[in-house]
């Protein structure tokens, strides 16, 4: 089997990496800079030349906030992008795990959301990402996983925020009432990989359709700080605030727990607790209080 990886220099695509290095399969990692998914013709020449099996899209325009005012840019890569890969895939019968995010919903459930809930998004980055969502959901041979939260190692991210603005500033105000989980990108990858793994001899157990995983557990962002502090042993004054004490361009779901029990059930993945992970992240990154 034959597997591109667009985006592969953001955070899912780099655990992704890692994870084929003791993968059966090929794997062929490209970023903006060595294949533009939004040119259609090029992805056409790429996907037959490499005979393409299948397409894990990790790539995506994530600046929640920027979206807002730079629109074109996020539609480009969230949706044109998407919509490429869904006519290649269809030209050359190529299957497609497609990454999307709990913000296609408005975050007024008050229960984890299912797959089958109502979105309704409530800024441009949502939007665009509904709409990618819709491009993949016409392709039979597909599967959609939101998550959320997304954190590791690579990049830029809460949990590297944090631990910097602790250091420098001592004290924080952080949003308590914004709930959700946190989600370690190596625990996605190990997913997807898992999903591969358990489908790629036999076309049966690929069952297509839209899937949510994140860690398990809840908090809020407030909650999700003061681990970060406590496990690097930080000391840092923590202070919960009203996110209308904390206004930013995007809106954010108040309530985003997506509800894992299909990818659970339906390819077995086990997921692990969101402390654990975060512990074993901040372990990696050198963080851990000795």
């Amino acid at each position: 089997m034959r597997i591109l990886v667009t985006g592969s220099k953001g955070q899912l695509g780099n655990e992704l990496q890692i994870q084929a290095r003791s993968s059966v399969y090929t794997f062929l990692f490209h970023d903006v800079d060595t294949l533009d998914i939004t040119n259609e013709a090029d992805l056409d020449v790429f996907c037959k030349t490499e005979k393409v099996d299948l397409i894990v899209n990790c790539a995506a325009y994530t600046a929640v906030d920027k979206a807002e005012q730079d629109f074109d840019l996020a539609n480009l890569i969230n949706f044109a992008a998407v919509q490429n890969i869904r006519k290649i895939a269809e030209k050359y019968s190529i299957k497609i795990i497609h990454i999307s995010t709990d913000y296609v919903f408005d975050g007024k459930s008050c229960t984890p959301y299912v797959e089958s809930d109502h979105t309704n998004p409530q800024s441009v980055y949502g939007n665009s990402k509904l709409k990618g969502e819709k491009e993949i959901l016409c392709l039979s041979n597909s599967i959609i996983i939101r998550t959320s939260w997304l954190y590791s190692s690579f990049g830029n991210n809460f949990i590297k925020t944090i631990l910097k603005y602790a250091r420098e500033r001592g004290q924080l105000r952080v949003v308590f009432d914004q709930i959700g989980t946190p989600t370690y990108a190596r625990d996605l990858a190990i997913a997807i990989m898992s999903i591969i793994e358990k489908t790629s001899n036999n076309v049966q157990n690929f069952i297509p359709g839209i899937y949510h995983f994140t860690n398990e557990g809840v908090c809020s962002w407030y909650d999700f700080a003061i681990e970060i502090c406590k496990i690097s042993g930080i000391v840092c004054k923590i202070s919960p605030v009203e996110t209308v004490e904390y206004p930013l361009p995007a809106y954010r779901p108040s309530y985003s727990v997506l509800n894992k029990a299909k990818i659970k059930k339906i390819y077995g993945i086990e997921i692990p607790y969101w402390k654990d992970s975060l512990i074993d992240c901040m372990k990696l990154m050198g963080e851990l209080r000795n």
